[in-house]
């Protein structure tokens, strides 16, 4: 259902992600949502953030519907622009791009002002963002790309610390909250204290809605929950999940492997954009994936400047043990094709929420490997998993219950199910977005 009339004035969007791909992907796919419902979109990020999203554009024949926005932000000592995003950003590095962040604040001004958008659409850790647009009489929302199992757990903390979660079965092991902890660390307190003062902010000056990733069979009683605490009202916007498309063919070599497996025999392996595993770890999944005796992909990244070949990253000999059973590529592979090709059988995932809500669209078994921060309640949410931190044999059982056991089948029937409702619901929730979205700028309008 298409809400608005084609003779109306399209409504004119101000996007404005936070720098990582796992938060700009998101705010891309709803764009595609609205410029089909007579939206504007204006997507505001750094350069370095636009070279895949560019060729993305041409190739769906967007570039009018869809206009990049570039952002320039000012030079830091150790962050020149290739690092003006989260995409291989070296951890230590995480605190400065965000101070770099927060000083656009006078050039995303001035893009506001150029442009004068009917509404903003922004992000979790640019409060001054909303500030601005509504210094200008500009509605502004916020759209939160994490789950809202996540954020109704973060809010009960900030408003109840003394209390227990309502909701049992999301919680957070020992041995997570010392490994977020551990990761912590790379940021000062003041840094981490800054951020849960900029959520609270985003929250607090978001006119009247709140949107989020997300859909009302998998996490509706989180957001529902995370309305009351909130006072605003908690919109699902669906999983956003992208489409496969042409370009991913120029991994045609990685295709053409899977291709040759049986239905279901293989195992897809990756830990998302932002996350960069151990040696140790890597060595662990290593020998897991080995004594499988599954077929798998692997996704191996390593942070700018921090590269390695991948014989000297993973256990001598590993390829050779492995031989036609394994394929490791670096950096970038296309999810959504190879998750949606019938012979993957599983996903090794950290579980952040668009994996998680890839994972749910294409009816694959996910096997969590929870790294920080909403990972763990995300892998409550939607698979149970065992206690005990990582190891090969676990890894290796897990796989071959998941990929191979024929006990596992009702895991892979309730993933199909879900894969199936996504399917039918098609774009309910973003009917429901349009509508309140109208409703913001007519009363701005007004």
């Amino acid at each position: 259902m298409n809400i608005l009339m084609e003779n109306q004035d399209p409504i004119r969007v101000l996007m404005f992600p936070w720098l990582g791909h796992g938060h700009i992907s998101p705010f891309l796919e709803l764009a595609k949502k609205l410029v089909t419902r007579n939206f504007i979109i204006y997507l505001c990020s750094t350069p370095a953030n636009f070279t895949s999203i560019k060729q993305k554009l041409i190739n769906e024949n967007l570039t009018e519907k869809i206009y990049l926005v570039e952002l320039r932000l000012p030079s830091l000592p150790n962050l020149p622009p290739h690092y003006h995003t989260t995409n291989g950003l070296p951890p230590h590095l995480m605190s400065t791009l965000k101070k770099a962040f927060k000083m656009s604040n006078p050039m995303f001004t001035k893009i506001v002002n150029t442009i004068k958008p009917d509404l903003l659409l922004y992000d979790l850790l640019q409060p001054w963002a909303p500030r601005i647009a509504l210094e200008n009489n500009i509605p502004a929302v916020v759209f939160v790309t994490s789950s809202s199992v996540m954020f109704s757990y973060t809010f009960h903390t900030f408003r109840y610390p003394s209390s227990k979660f309502p909701f049992p079965f999301i919680y957070y092991r020992d041995y997570e909250i010392t490994r977020m902890l551990e990761n912590q660390d790379l940021e000062p307190i003041e840094q981490q204290q800054k951020d849960n003062t900029s959520v609270k902010l985003c929250f607090g000056r978001s006119s009247n809605i709140v949107l989020i990733k997300g859909f009302k069979e998998i996490d509706g009683k989180y957001s529902n929950y995370l309305s009351r605490l909130t006072k605003k009202k908690v919109i699902p916007v669906g999983p956003l999940v992208q489409e496969p498309t042409s370009e991913d063919d120029n991994s045609s070599q990685i295709l053409t492997w899977l291709n040759q497996k049986e239905k279901g025999s293989s195992v897809f392996v990756s830990f998302g954009s932002e996350y960069f595993l151990t040696k140790e770890d890597r060595e662990e999944i290593a020998h897991g994936l080995e004594q499988s005796g599954v077929n798998f992909i692997w996704v191996v990244r390593f942070p700018k400047g921090g590269k390695l070949k991948l014989e000297q990253a993973l256990p001598e000999g590993f390829f050779k043990r492995v031989g036609e059973r394994g394929m490791v590529v670096e950096d970038w592979a296309p999810q959504a094709k190879i998750l949606g090709n019938p012979n993957i059988g599983g996903f090794f995932s950290h579980c952040g929420w668009n994996s998680v809500m890839e994972g749910m669209k294409f009816g694959v078994p996910i096997i969590a490997m929870p790294m920080h921060l909403d990972q763990p309640l995300n892998a409550r949410l939607v698979v149970r998993d065992k206690d005990g931190r990582l190891d090969r044999e676990q890894i290796a059982a897990m796989i071959n219950r998941v990929v191979l056991d024929m006990r596992a089948e009702a895991v892979r029937t309730k993933a199909k199910k879900m894969s199936e409702t996504i399917r039918v619901k098609g774009d309910e929730e973003i009917d429901v977005v349009v509508q309140e979205l109208l409703k913001l700028c007519k009363r701005n309008v007004l």
